[in-house]
């Protein structure tokens, strides 16, 4: 049979494992040498990954026998994380390879990087409560221990302390989530499990709850206000974590609420909540990026923009746009901070002046209305309504909000027909290729996640109008900020958005206070 086979996609994860166990000064004695089989095993991952990929798509999903606190599970969502974790985290370990090398302790670095690279792994293969949980805290131990790769630099340790604390309480709502549905469906593996959920017609107060403690675990794992901060302080890391970070660890959020899709789609109240803080998160995320003059700080706050709209999508039950904007977002993220060095010379090798001056408020309106119109058509055209797919339209208006201060400028003072045409048509480009991935990665997931079933009620197409409103808004911001930006009321609020409004502050005052700063560990431990 086919499904026993599915223990040999271990052998990648497991390799990487046992290279994350090496003492670090074993890994330090040899550090390319380590390096080198860390990249072997990545790339055999890899393989295992694209060749799974083609058994299901022959033969269906896969699972094993259960064995105690063991068992996998391959379908499409697993075929489509595995193989985007792997592709990425062996990019990353060639890329440090060369990245580290000279560096004392290049061997510890291998040795963590590899041991969270497998512990992701194996929480994406994972077919049961037990090694889902086991896997979710070796991530946790993981990432810690690479911020805190040079533990002589204050700021990295109060990331790392923070991190820490949101990363306990996240392991607990888990916990006590799985106690739950073990005692509700009598079993730890995925088919009991779903098949239980899906008998449900209706949800009990213990199947809420579980549903809420999801909510609360994958909001703090994904750095959701107001935990946020500590995502923006692992710069003082070496950048391939933040690669790894930023492009895998930080989606395991998002993947817990996709592998659970079952049963949160039986409480609305906990979606609900889902999409009022994931929609709150991308909106205050966003406006911090526009302000920031650091490049990885503004991906990073980038990212927590990105991850909070992956949550607004999962609360609007809009699972296969979620899992396509995890991939998007990986992949762009980790390109982005492996090349973060060179984009100050590309900047200053293609720099020219911006056309054209600000547009005038009236052609902002006129252009948020044109891009409505593009987008409420362009879906159409895919057989999606704003009542049934409220996540999708909400998500992919908003992608065609950016290219609003575009639309105003070829409609200003004197437009020119040809350039008018041509903004609109790239508008109307960028909607058909969205509309067309959603429509594509509906079919793909068709059998792994649940079908939207439309607006759950008022309440969700309250969130996705206000979401899309608040937009438009920051769009208009833009533009009566650059006319009038520099009178004085405008300069304070332009620092305080900077500064995140002190939210952070807020925090590290906090965690100084309950867990004070001592004399930092060598950095050779």
């Amino acid at each position: 049979m086919i499904a026993p086979l599915l223990w040999l996609v271990l052998a990648g994860p497991l390799a990487l494992a046992l290279i994350g166990l090496l003492p670090s000064a074993t890994a330090n004695a040899a550090p390319k040498h380590y390096a080198g089989l860390a990249r072997l095993a990545a790339l055999g991952t890899l393989v295992s990954a694209v060749v799974m990929a083609i058994v299901l798509a022959r033969v269906g999903p896969l699972h094993t026998p259960v064995l105690p606190g063991l068992g996998l599970w391959f379908d499409t969502l697993t075929a489509v994380m595995f193989l985007l974790v792997s592709f990425v985290g062996t990019i990353v370990v060639s890329y440090s390879r060369n990245y580290m090398d000279g560096d004392a302790d290049h061997g510890r670095f291998t040795k963590w990087l590899s041991f969270t690279l497998a512990s992701v792994l194996l929480l994406i293969l994972s077919g049961n409560l037990v090694l889902f949980g086991l896997a979710w805290l070796a991530t946790s131990v993981g990432l810690n221990r690479l911020l805190l790769f040079y533990r002589d630099r204050p700021a990295a340790i109060l990331a790392a302390r923070k991190k820490f604390i949101a990363s306990r309480i996240s392991d607990l709502c888990l916990a006590i989530a799985f106690g739950i549905l073990w005692q509700m469906f009598g079993g730890l593996d995925y088919g009991t499990l779903f098949a239980g959920a899906k008998a449900l017609t209706a949800p009990t107060p213990g199947l809420t709850v579980a549903a809420f403690l999801f909510v609360i675990a994958a909001l703090l794992k994904s750095a959701q206000f107001p935990l946020h901060g500590w995502l923006i302080e692992v710069m003082e890391t070496p950048t391939p974590v933040s690669a790894l970070l930023h492009a895998g660890i930080i989606n395991a959020g998002g993947f817990l609420l996709l592998r659970f899709s079952d049963v949160l789609t039986l409480s609305t109240p906990a979606l609900d909540t889902l999409a009022l803080f994931g929609g709150f998160t991308a909106l205050f995320g966003s406006v911090v990026m526009l302000t920031q003059s650091s490049i990885k700080v503004s991906l990073a706050w980038s990212t927590i923009a990105q991850m909070g709209f992956m949550m607004l999508q999962c609360g609007l039950g809009a699972w296969p746009a979620a899992l396509l904007h995890i991939v998007a977002h990986s992949l762009y993220k980790a390109h982005a901070f492996l090349s973060s060095g060179s984009v100050i010379d590309i900047a200053r090798a293609s720099w020219s002046p911006s056309p054209g001056g600000q547009p005038h408020p009236a052609r902002m309106t006129i252009a948020v209305g044109l891009v409505l119109a593009v987008a409420l058509t362009a879906g159409s055209l895919f057989g999606l309504s704003p009542l049934e797919q409220p996540g999708v339209f909400a998500f992919g208006t908003i992608m065609l909000l950016g290219l609003t201060h575009l639309i105003a400028q070829a409609i200003d003072e004197r437009p020119n027909m040809f350039v008018v045409v041509r903004t609109l048509g790239l508008a109307v480009l960028v909607a058909v290729a969205y509309y067309g991935l959603q429509f594509g990665a509906a079919r793909l997931m068709a059998t792994t996640l649940p079908e939207h079933a439309g607006a759950r009620g008022v309440l969700t197409l309250v969130i996705a109008a206000l979401t899309v409103l608040a937009f438009a808004a920051v769009a208009a911001f833009q533009s009566t900020f650059a006319r009038s930006g520099g009178s004085t009321r405008w300069q304070a609020l332009y620092v305080h958005v900077t500064n995140g409004f002190y939210v952070n502050t807020i925090a590290n005052r906090l965690v100084l206070r309950l867990w004070p700063t001592r004399a930092p560990l060598p950095a050779t431990r």
